[in-house]
Formats: C-alpha cells, structure tokens, sequence
C-alpha cells in the first residue's frame, strides 16, 4: 500500500486496483516512458506489474520520427507529455500523435536549444539560442504568457570546467544561468513588473559558477563546486543555504521529484573528467546531516533522470535506461537499481505518460 497516495494524486487508480486498504495486493496501472533518442526519433517502454523486489514486464511501445529534438517532459495531464522541438513546443498523447502546437513566440528566428518547467508542471520556459542571439518564451499550458530577447554575451570555450547554460522558473519568473567570460556565470532574472505588460531582464549579475538550476517548492537551486545551494532575493547562489545532505563537493545535475514530492536527486558529471563513474544521490527533503543523502549507484554519462508517480525513478544514460524503487531505497537502502530490457543509441532525455489502457 506503500504507492497508493503518489498514485491516487494523479488520479491513476480505480476502486478494483486495489483488494482492500488492509489488504497485500497492490497492482500499479501501467506507465509508459517516453525517449527521446537523439534529436529525431522517440521512442516508448509500457511497463506493467512489478513490485518491490520483481521486476515490471517490459513491451516496447510505438515509435516516432521528429525534427530537432531538444527534450521531453511530464505536464498536468498525465495522459500527455510535451515535446521542445528546435522550431516548436508541442503536446503529445501517449500514442506519441500531437494533440497541440504551442503558439510560435516573436523571436527571429526561433531555436529552441532548453527548457525548464516549475514544480507545477503548468508553466515552460524555453530558450531560444541562434548563434548566440538568446531570447526566452515561457508558456502556459499552450499559452504564451510572455517573451523577450536577452542581452548578447561571448560564450566561453566549452570544457569541463566551463558551466552551461541553464534555465529555471518559478511562477512567471524566469532564471538563466549562464557561462561568462573569466570565469563562473551570471544570472539574469526576467519577470512583467507589478502593473507591467512587458517584460524585463535585470542586468546581468556575475557570481560563482552555476552548473545547473533546479526548482524545489518555493526556491530555486543551484549546483555549484561547492555544493547545492539555494538562490538567494537577488537570483545568486548562497552559500549560507548550501544543502548539508548533499555535502559540498560539486554536482553538475539536478533533478526534482515527482510532483508533489521533495525528492531531489544530484550527480556529478564524469565526462570529459577522467572521473570514471559517479554517484546519483537522492535528498529526501528532510535530512540535515552532513552528506545523509542516499547514493542510488553510479553513472557514466546520465543524460537525464525521471520520477514517476509510482515512487520509482529512472535515470537515462546515452545507450540505457535504469530503473530504482525510490520508495524502498529510501527506507532501507535497497534501490534495485537495474537497467531496463532497451537500446539507444544516443539517447537525450526521458519522461512518462499514461498509456491508453490505463484506468
């Protein structure tokens, strides 16, 4: 019974899923994950049944051709997910067909490179990068809400030690992070003012080096060399607030939990390090010892990671995807860490949807 209130949040189970609240059955409704495989085909897994020490049956599901690939991401509807495309944001149903165009923003023209969602799922800021003229739209379920163009800058030559770009948005606020010249990053805020129709972009703020932004209920986080800190009123890192459970060492990625959640999961990047394979840890939200975090397994080159309602999380590597049983690593320290029945070839990003058949 341990899984039943992540899924009764999203609505995913009937009154016959269960045998009793006192019962020992417990059936999931399937999921469905869907993959982005490079930047021009995606692809599906069903998973059905499974449990805490068996694993799910796995069918590979359909299959689709795209153009420009950037991501693929959870939304409010369960039974929908959005796919960022370099030229267009779109919703899709889990049959992988496109149900909604988002409206084209007023940007010339239009390259979508990131995006980055709130805890809610409800909004989607998206930034567009042509040759480094930037700009930034930010959605509404398909609503464009609003859109601007950033200040140019000179990127930095890219390397290990060099941060990218990153994105953020609480509210209708939107947060980029981005490499500057000399060293460490800088932080532009963009927001309509109070009374405003437009809206505006703060002057950029130089700070310590930003490797990646993340939402966490009402703030918003950033990895740094030292650890995962939150932003502080003028949108920079503070290291008085830097998360005692992830230590102080450096993480290049960070993801949030499902929604509702406090779950945050970081790891550090080995490529391009000569690190050899890295630790996913998962902060449960709570703990405040030093490095109490719990370590998932180890990693070459994650290139994305997803919590599903169903208290699992699976973390997409270039060629594999792994699955983890949150619940029970949490508890106990048994993750089950272990990688899916599939292939890719040079996979991007990774998030779920609710088949057809589900109740």
């Amino acid at each position: 019974m341990r899984r039943l209130p992540l899924l009764l949040t999203l609505g995913l189970l009937t009154a016959g899923t269960l045998t009793a609240c006192t019962g020992t059955e417990e059936t999931p409704p399937p999921l469905r994950l869907v993959v982005l495989d490079g930047a021009t085909t995606l692809r599906t897994l069903t998973l059905r049944g499974g449990g805490a020490n068996t694993a799910p049956t796995v069918t590979p599901g359909p299959t689709a051709g795209v153009t420009g690939g950037v991501s693929v991401h959870p939304t409010t509807d369960a039974r929908l997910f959005l796919l960022v495309r370099t030229e267009a944001v779109e919703s899709r149903g889990p049959d992988l067909a496109v149900t909604t165009t988002f409206p084209a923003p007023g940007l010339t023209p239009v390259c979508f490179t990131r995006a980055a969602q709130n805890p809610g799922l409800d909004r989607l800021l998206v930034l567009s990068d042509c040759n480094g003229s930037q700009g930034l739209a930010l959605y509404q379920g398909a609503r464009l809400v609003w859109q601007t163009t950033l200040p140019p800058f000179l990127a930095p030559t890219p390397g290990p030690g060099t941060p990218p770009v990153r994105l953020a948005v609480q509210g209708e606020v939107g947060v980029v992070a981005r490499p500057r010249l000399g060293g460490g990053s800088e932080v532009l805020r963009v927001a309509v003012p109070l009374g405003g129709a437009a809206p505006q972009v703060s002057d950029p703020q130089p700070t310590a080096a930003i490797y990646d932004l993340a939402p966490y209920g009402t703030e918003v986080l950033a990895a740094t060399d030292t650890g995962v800190q939150r932003l502080n009123a003028a949108g920079l890192p503070d290291p008085a607030t830097t998360i005692s459970a992830l230590g102080t060492a450096r993480y290049d990625r960070l993801w949030t939990g499902a929604p509702g959640g406090r779950l945050l999961a970081a790891w550090r990047s080995d490529v391009g390090t000569g690190l050899g394979p890295q630790p996913l840890r998962v902060w449960n939200g709570a703990s405040t010892a030093a490095n109490s975090a719990a370590t998932v397994t180890t990693f070459t080159d994650l290139r994305d990671l997803t919590f599903t309602p169903d208290g699992y999380l699976y973390a997409l590597s270039a060629t594999t995807l792994t699955r983890a049983d949150t619940l029970l690593g949490l508890q106990s320290g048994t993750w089950n860490a272990a990688p899916l029945p599939a292939t890719f070839t040079g996979a991007r990003s990774v998030t779920w949807v609710v088949p057809p058949e589900a109740p």
